[in-house]
């Protein structure tokens, strides 16, 4: 029996999950198809020796009460059941350069963000000051940015480059580059990125910034388990391999690579929009939209490396570390010579259970190339479809992990010898696991140039057919979340969203 459903989304990250429980919760009969062993795309986490490891979610900002995070988590009914833990509030990233000493903090609210910094760079509390104001305006400018208001983008905004406000704020090139120091969270190539990416990123952490405890998986579990309730239906090793459309070119129903089908009246995908682009079939859609898409390029990838530590060997810290092997590596750290790997990475650790003084484990990632990775690029490797790629590539991953204890090394002298066990990912395992193309971390790069062109609206040519995730919104969190709010205020209507939110808040 082909079930029909009102709503059928394809892809379980975390814009397809928040879209599922706003439309859940409106009575309508919803229906999630995840190809995954594990829900949540970039929210999964994985067990090695009982411990457990993120591989996208290492930290998540603006939690706190009132805050925007907080205020649309509420709305979605996991806030209360989330277990945080909050960064160090003088300084939740510190931010590295080669043999200098010094780690320069990020710290949480904005007076104290430029009060720590001040200590290091006294002439430029000013500047700090206007740095502060012009993120919070940059945000505001957003629609969705503080719950309910704005609905349109301010074009010229958009337009703004990262390099040359960070120039117009400072002079001082140290304090340019710490303030960029952590612009891993968007890959970012800061010449041109668009400085709204900067600010959007940055801001929330600014704001408050907090672990999940157990990892961001529990995101993904919160928001199932609300789905649930409201009798939304969720299937994983469901992969969608073809969509079924009417004469009228609507979509109608969608078949699985087991064979079933699912119908629905209308649809969200959640995927790749390359991979979403070959099940519609080319010839579907206009011309002028399939090269820009296939134009985008993709965010870098990384490679991760996972410690399991010997007990009590290494103290724990509560805060991230970026580290560059010379400042001026900020402006385009992803674009890396091969030979001195890792000239940057981002560096946390994870408290021992029974002695929180100390770290159980550490992750450290640094930017990879896909290239690297593409001689094994046709193997696939997952829970649902285990295939060994070979000694080679395990040999390759050796040394990666190899060159990055070394670099770890400096930063923590006798590293080595606290380690039990390592474990590592590739750009490959991002990809087969997220679904992302090439990889990448965080979808396609953004240019102020024409920030226009990576921009797609939620809605599709196929007029029952919508869009989320972060290879059409922003990424992050935050942005998943506000972007699965645009796309079901789409099919809700922009009044009854907002009239809920609203609701909620005067509640």
């Amino acid at each position: 029996m082909k079930k029909t459903y009102d709503i059928l989304i394809i892809g379980s990250g975390l814009g397809g999950l928040v879209s599922a429980l706003i439309l859940a919760k409106e009575g309508l009969k919803v229906c999630v198809l995840e190809k995954n062993n594990q829900y949540g795309g970039n929210l999964q986490t994985f067990s090695r020796d009982k411990l457990i490891f993120d591989t996208g979610v290492h930290y998540l900002g603006g939690l706190s009460k009132g805050q925007n995070l907080h205020q649309f988590f509420s709305y979605l009914e996991i806030m209360n059941d989330l277990e945080l833990h909050k960064m160090d509030v003088d300084g939740y990233d510190k931010i590295t350069f080669g043999d200098d000493e010094i780690e320069y903090p990020h710290a949480q609210g904005y007076e104290n963000f430029v009060h720590q910094l001040s200590k290091y760079f006294p002439n430029e509390k000013e500047n700090l000051e206007n740095y502060c104001e012009e993120i919070q305006r940059v945000c505001n400018q957003f629609p969705r940015y503080n719950v309910v208001g704005k609905d349109h983008y301010n074009e010229e905004i958009l337009h703004l480059n990262t390099k040359r406000f960070i120039e117009s704020i400072t002079s001082n090139t140290k304090l340019q580059s710490v303030l960029l120091g952590s612009n891993f969270l968007y890959a970012g190539d800061s010449e041109n990125i668009p400085f709204h990416v900067h600010a959007l990123t940055v801001n929330s952490y600014m704001q408050s910034a907090y672990k999940c405890v157990k990892g961001g998986s529990q995101i993904s579990k919160l928001l199932i388990r609300k789905l649930r309730e409201y009798g939304a239906e969720v299937y994983k090793h469901a992969e969608v391999s073809e969509f079924i459309f009417n004469e009228k070119n609507a979509l109608i129903a969608v078949k699985t690579k087991a064979g079933k089908e699912y119908a629905a009246k209308q649809f969200i995908s959640n995927i790749e929009i390359r991979s979403l682009i070959t099940l519609i079939g080319e010839q579907r859609l206009k011309k002028s939209f399939l090269n820009r898409v296939l134009s985008w390029e993709p965010v870098s990838s990384c490679f991760s490396v996972y410690l399991v530590l010997k007990p009590q060997s290494i103290p724990n810290f509560n805060h991230n570390i970026y580290h560059y092997s010379s400042e001026n590596l900020v402006w385009n750290a992803y674009r890396y010579d091969k030979n001195s790997w890792p000239e940057t990475y981002m560096l946390s650790s994870t408290p021992s259970t029974s002695h929180p003084e100390f770290a159980e484990s550490l992750t450290a990632i640094s930017y990879m190339d896909f290239a690297e990775v593409k001689a094994w690029q046709k193997t696939v490797n997952t829970v649902v479809e285990e295939h060994e790629r070979g000694e080679q590539y395990e040999k390759f991953k050796q040394e990666k992990a190899e060159k990055m204890i070394d670099a770890l090394e400096k930063k923590i002298p006798n590293l080595r010898q606290s380690i039990k066990k390592v474990y590592t990912s590739s750009p490959l395992s991002y990809r087969d696991y997220i679904g992302s193309f090439e990889g990448n971390m965080y979808g396609y790069i953004k240019s102020s140039e024409n920030p226009l062109k990576t921009m797609v609206s939620p809605r599709t040519k196929i007029n029952n057919l919508f869009l989320t995730g972060q290879s059409v919104n922003m990424h992050g969190i935050l942005g998943c979340t506000i972007g699965a709010f645009n796309t079901c205020a789409e099919i809700l209507g922009k009044e009854l969203v907002d009239e809920r939110l609203t609701q909620m808040i005067n509640k």
